[in-house]
């Protein structure tokens, strides 16, 4: 597992940092933390301002 960190492209607004096995799980994983099922069923309202996925290197 690695730990990833969701931004917000145009704010530049962390959104979420944690750990999962790859980019579309960090999406899912900060999706569910804001109440939806997963990153698809967030609005395209707000999914489409665009999010960066980026894995960090801790060590």
């Amino acid at each position: 597992m690695a730990i990833f960190q969701v931004r917000q492209v145009a704010t530049g607004a962390i959104l979420w940092t944690g750990g999962a096995e790859n980019e579309q799980q960090a999406l899912d994983a900060m999706a569910r933390e804001a109440g939806y099922s997963d990153f698809s069923a967030i609005p395209e309202s707000l999914r489409g301002s665009g999010t960066q996925v980026d894995r960090l290197n801790l060590g």
